[in-house]
């Protein structure tokens, strides 16, 4: 297929866009470089430095699109509380735009990198595309939106699309791994600490009901997420928008990410604990039984060491 991923300079997009070419698709990247990098980008693959609000520059209908992957948009739950305005424009005005350039364009399938934060999770219970749906931040909401507006999209014009909800991505292949600036992610800032780049991890929460007081998350390897997005691509059919849930179905509390990255690094990375943050959820698990059985996806990488391991080994060689 000849496929546009938008926000291909970005952490999971760069995964994904090396994922489709291994897999024989034609590739153009469209990142307007704000968070991403353009060296993360295959000198074989057509990059065009462009907001999404901007896609329907290259979103033509000359250019013969066979599909569409969207991973451009803002991230930072923090920075969404204290600036919704930037997550309405730019995750959701400009998907939006993206959605109004592919039904010009007429191209007939959409990937849409959603995410699982938008759950409830504070049961103990895996939780599947079915789990009561409810955002605690702008960032969340953002993504539920998007979600909303690929089903109507669907129904309305026959477009084919995927929504597939990530829990904690993590993990790193080869020179891709997380850059962002600030990072807010649990992983790198951990391995942060052990590169001495921090003095120490801010431990946020230890009283939750869970077996060491921190908040249990669900880690998947970018990989398998590449993976996933490779399988969700062949498996999308006409007029009909589908959810997965992409995770482990394994929750590890934050002190064991803790132990696995000393295990890993051999550095003792001082922790000091800290209050509950509003708005963190006690516990979230997926269930992907539906990507399971649909998609025939199935983790490759799901030890939580191994993870670890492979973002260590980018962030020791990057640096």
């Amino acid at each position: 297929m000849r496929l546009l991923v938008t926000g291909g300079a970005g952490y999971i997009g760069s995964v994904v866009t090396r994922a489709l070419l291994a897999s024989g698709h034609e590739v153009e990247v469209l990142d307007d470089l704000s968070t991403g990098h353009r060296e993360s980008v295959p000198d074989s693959v057509v990059f065009h430095r462009l907001s999404v609000h901007d896609a329907a520059r290259v979103l033509t209908p000359e250019a013969g699109f066979d599909g569409v992957l969207h991973f451009a948009g803002r991230i930072e739950v923090a920075e969404s509380v204290a600036r919704p305005d930037l997550y309405w424009d730019v995750n959701v005005r400009g998907s939006l735009a993206l959605l109004e350039a592919i039904r010009t364009a007429r191209v007939p399938r959409m990937i849409f990198s959603s995410t699982g934060s938008m759950y409830r999770g504070d049961g103990d219970e895996k939780l599947a595309e079915t789990a009561r749906v409810e955002p605690r931040n702008p960032y969340a909401a953002s993504k539920l939106v998007v979600d909303l507006m690929l089903a109507a999209e669907a129904t309305a014009f026959g477009l084919g699309a995927t929504s597939l909800r990530y829990f904690n991505a993590a993990g790193a292949v080869g020179a891709l791994g997380e850059r962002h600036d600030p990072e807010s992610h649990l992983i790198p800032i951990v391995l942060q600490v052990a590169a001495g780049k921090r003095e120490r991890l801010q431990m946020y929460g230890t009283d939750y009901p869970t077996p060491d007081g921190t908040c249990v998350r669900d880690y998947i390897h970018v990989a398998d997420l590449a993976a996933a997005h490779v399988l969700a691509l062949e498996a999308i059919e006409p007029g009909r928008h589908e959810v997965y849930n992409l995770g482990n179905g394994n929750g590890y509390t934050n002190m064991q990410v803790v132990a696995a990255a000393r295990e890993v690094t051999g550095h003792p990375i001082p922790v000091v604990l800290a209050p509950r943050r509003d708005g963190d959820a006690v516990i979230t698990v997926a269930s992907s039984e539906k990507a399971q059985k649909d998609l025939g996806w199935q983790p490759a990488k799901p030890d939580l060491r191994d993870i670890v391991a492979d973002a260590w080994a980018f962030h020791t060689g990057h640096r």
